[in-house]
């Protein structure tokens, strides 16, 4: 059997674009002169090509000669040329594809209305006018512009695609996460449809965690614990969710949620599928919960009263506005209305009214009403009182909030408002005043003893309310400084109850960790349970990664339905629920989306819109 002959393998030469006017087009040999190509780039089909169909040029432009060398350059530009009428219009339309990707986005970022992308193309045109009336290449700019595709349906199609990446992104973090955490909470948009918002904390090996918003799923009927409980299965079974990963839910505390039996909560604890999971009432609701047994109705009832009857009225509005104006004592210009669903609320409105309770007198008065209550001791040392603890409660309500808030930081949080209520009585006790600027004012005090027992009541429900916190509080308290564990036996057994673990390993962890000298000292470091070894202290660590993923409040649900109440406005009401989703995704996720990946995925075309200006 004969031997297979090799074929053989030719390269082209750059001396030759000198010598016979060729030059290498991809992998094909071509004549700069007539634009023929040659089957192999060989020394032999050049020349003979060259002294065949061009021989007058060896006449007209010597060999080795400078005006030979100058024609073989405007020769390999005049191709070049010719090469770009044919690329310019690819790359203009890609460009005009990833910038309409990026202006969509930051539609959706903004919570825009899809339709407003040719509003945005038409004040850029109008712009580039004005902006690029000197340049030379103005008239380049203003045609790139037009090219951009920014129609209704272009920026739907856009948000689709986007929101789609996000998630993938999502989906690849999930998986190579540790443990996750879900925070749940639900609501109803403009049009009466119930909205079940789920957020998602993850920690990865390294001891870095992410906060995510996870999705939004409508609730078609009823908002019963079963009906929550089945359309979050049937999102973990179609997203695929490890489920088995699952520390921490947190939820808002509505019976649907938390229900004994029939809850949420209670349904996936009786799932085989669920791991067991920690769960926790928000605890933003419940230090608002601790905040309502303050018996001031009285006082709320009247001042509540008193704004509505002027803010509630255009004309009494305008005449205490324009007052308040005249007025050089004054420092603000309206009264603030009260709503129960602001956490904020009433602070600020009890703030806004005794600041301006000189103002609201001489008002009433000049119109005829009846101020004796304003003027009465009792009611106005009260009112003092209440604006002054409701300050205070402001203000642990600020510090719960936010993004990124571990559960720590929280148990920390209320740890320190208990103490400082403690602080707060033991000085009632002694008439000492320091931490009530309000009710200083209103010396001489009729009787402490009343709002000594108004702050103990609420420190009782601080300390009823966060029973489930503070079971976690000692644990916590030693994830964050592991050497000031004074005894051993009593922490490893509650680590054990609550972690599911065994109480000797972990004594053996503990009394390592405490003795490791090397580990003390980086113990001030913030990163300090990235440098445990995972194979000496596995327990440890893995407790230190379930604390980083809990959810300690539905700050980001509520935060969330903000954004929903704009997006899905009344001027909007007709937007899908998976488009919904789609700009909720964009709006608060923190994922970039990959725009050069959809131009190279997708032909791209110059907009064929007409913009009328």
């Amino acid at each position: 059997m004969s031997a297979v002959k090799k074929s053989k393998t030719y390269h082209f030469n750059n001396d030759w674009e000198e010598e016979f006017f060729f030059c290498m087009v991809k992998d094909k040999c071509i004549c700069l002169i007539c634009r023929a190509s040659v089957a192999m780039p060989k020394r032999g089909n050049l020349e003979r090509h060259h002294k065949t169909v061009h021989k007058n040029y060896e006449k007209d432009f010597p060999s080795q000669s400078e005006l030979r060398k100058r024609k073989v350059r405007d020769l390999l530009a005049c191709l070049k040329k010719e090469q770009a009428m044919f690329t310019r219009p690819v790359k203009q339309s890609k460009a005009a594809t990833i910038a309409s990707f990026k202006i969509s986005h930051i539609l959706a970022k903004h919570k825009k209305p899809f339709e407003d992308g040719s509003v945005v193309k038409e004040a850029f045109i109008e712009a580039g006018e004005t902006l690029f009336a000197e340049f030379k290449n103005k008239t380049e700019i203003i045609s790139a512009i037009k090219e951009l595709q920014l129609s209704r349906a272009t920026v739907t199609r856009r948000v689709e695609v986007m929101s789609q990446d996000m998630a993938d992104q999502l989906k690849h973090d999930i998986m190579k996460s540790t443990y996750f955490s879900l925070q749940f909470d639900e609501s109803t948009d403009i049009t009466d449809t119930a909205q079940l918002c789920i957020f998602i904390r993850m920690v990865f090996s390294d001891m870095s965690a992410k906060e995510e918003f996870l999705t939004m799923i409508p609730l078609k009927g009823k908002t019963r614990g079963e009906d929550i409980y089945d359309v979050f299965f049937n999102f973990v079974k179609y997203y695929k969710l490890p489920i088995y990963k699952l520390v921490c839910i947190t939820t808002d505390g509505a019976p649907a949620m938390i229900g004994n039996k029939n809850g949420f909560v209670a349904l996936c604890r009786a799932n085989d599928d669920f791991p067991s999971f920690f769960s926790f009432h928000c605890i933003i609701h419940q230090q608002v919960l601790c905040s309502k047994v303050l018996n001031m109705e009285e006082i709320m009832g009247i001042a509540i009263k008193i704004v509505n009857s002027i803010r509630a009225r255009s004309l009494q509005r305008r005449l205490f506005t324009l007052q308040l104006e005249n007025s050089e004592l004054a420092e603000h210009t309206d009264l603030v209305l009260h709503t129960d669903v602001r956490w904020l609320s009433r602070g600020k409105f009890l703030e806004r009214f005794q600041e301006l309770l000189p103002e609201i007198t001489a008002f009433m008065e000049e119109r005829g009403d009846d101020t004796k209550m304003l003027k009465n001791e009792k009611w106005l040392t009260d009112l003092a009182f209440l604006t002054d603890i409701t300050m205070h409660l402001n203000t642990i309500n600020f510090q719960l909030q936010g993004k990124g808030k571990t559960i720590i930081d929280m148990i920390s949080a209320i740890n320190a408002f208990k103490i400082k209520l403690q602080l707060m009585i033991d000085q009632l006790k002694r008439k000492d005043l320091k931490h009530f600027p309000s009710l200083k004012a209103r010396i001489p005090l009729l009787n402490y003893d009343i709002y000594e027992a108004e702050l103990s009541n609420i420190l009782g429900q601080f300390e009823i309310r966060f029973y489930d916190f503070n079971k976690l509080a000692n644990i916590a308290s030693f994830m964050s400084y592991p050497f000031s564990c004074s005894n051993i036996e009593e922490l490893a057994t509650e680590i054990a109850s609550q972690f599911n673990m065994d109480s000797c390993s972990v004594e053996n962890e503990l009394v390592q960790i405490i003795s490791d000298i090397h580990l003390k000292a980086t113990a001030s470091d913030t990163k300090f349970w990235c440098f445990i070894a995972e194979d000496k202290y596995p327990n440890l660590r893995q407790i230190a990664l379930q604390l980083t993923t809990m959810f300690g409040s539905t700050y980001l649900c509520e935060s969330a339905f903000s954004e929903m109440k704009i997006i899905k406005s009344k001027y909007r009401n007709r937007l899908t629920d998976e488009h919904m989703s789609s700009c909720l995704r964009l709006a608060l996720g923190n994922y970039v989306p990959s725009y050069e990946k959809y131009a190279e995925d997708m032909q791209c075309h110059a907009s064929t819109s007409k913009v009328t200006l």
